[in-house]
């Protein structure tokens, strides 16, 4: 009876971290890290981020609440350049974010120092992996509370070692160290509403110029379910062949256009739902 309670007590505390989320180097008796889940909580409370790889390039976007009307438009970005031919979305603690960011700026420069060509995009992916999941291996730190994209597209076939090098490639890194590859992606409150979305969408002749306008009209009509009152910016960047592939915030002009035709179908589809209550009162009426 006591062997039995002792091991239900241990599976309690397993399934809720008790005991085995207070350092990254103790593993729960069910193989998790539960720092590391948590760090994962703090992306999924996040406003919402996505990217999607087109023809012509790679375009990501982020959902910024703005947490006061006094704040100045622009403040604690989320979408940041790193290299010439690369750029970073955070999803999650922007802190910590900036903190990879730094980082890849680094590796990017350093390469390019030692062999005067630009970072492939898959070396630099696998470089910031390490240097997130090092962050879960020591017990005097602590995990990054935060997810990233990488957008990246070779600046030529000429300087790029592989044809994949020079092809547009978006990369997504995880608080543990995972990176893994994706045609389009989603994170933060609403990843699964994002994902599906993203999955309709026609990659083998998405222009991101299209892309722009698609990422604006998911974040708008399926990711903001939770916050449809709170204030908010749209923030975009992007590496393509409009760019001349020089990674760079998306113009103003393209995202503004883009926020206002998703909130002009928002717009139409509320009223197109107010209608058709108003169809159903009416026949409920007639009925009666």
């Amino acid at each position: 009876g006591e062997e039995r309670g002792e091991s239900e007590g241990k599976e309690r505390m397993s399934g809720i971290g008790t005991g085995y989320d207070l350092s990254t180097t103790t593993f729960s008796p069910d193989g998790r890290v539960f720092q590391v889940e948590y760090c994962a909580k703090a992306v999924e409370n996040s406003g919402s981020a996505l990217g999607v790889r087109c023809v012509d390039g790679v375009v990501l976007a982020v959902e910024k609440i703005v947490q006061s009307r006094m704040l100045v438009e622009g403040s604690l970005r989320r979408c940041h350049v790193v290299d010439a031919h690369a750029t970073v979305s955070v999803a999650g603690l922007s802190a910590d974010g900036r903190v990879i960011v730094d980082r890849a700026r680094d590796e990017a420069a350093q390469y390019r120092s030692s062999y005067d060509t630009p970072i492939p995009g898959h070396v630099l992916a696998e470089r910031l992996a390490a240097f997130v999941h090092m962050y879960s291996l020591y017990w005097p730190v602590r995990p990054f509370g935060c997810a990233v994209m990488l957008a990246v597209y070779g600046e030529s076939n000429v300087t790029a070692a592989t044809a994949d090098d020079a092809a547009p490639q978006l990369y997504v890194i995880e608080p543990s160290g995972a990176v893994y590859r994706y045609r389009a992606f989603a994170l933060g409150k609403g990843k699964q509403a994002g994902k599906t979305e993203l999955e309709k969408l026609p990659f083998e002749s998405l222009t991101c110029r299209e892309a722009v306008k698609a990422l604006a009209k998911v974040i708008v009509l399926n990711c903001r379910e939770d916050g449809k009152d709170k204030l908010w910016e749209l923030e975009m960047s992007w590496v393509c062949d409009e760019s001349k592939r020089k990674a760079q915030m998306v113009p103003r002009e393209l995202v503004t256009e883009a926020r206002e035709l998703a909130e002009r179908a928002q717009q139409e589809d509320d009223d197109d739902d107010g209608d058709d209550d108003d169809d159903n009162d009416d026949e409920m009426d007639d009925d009666a």
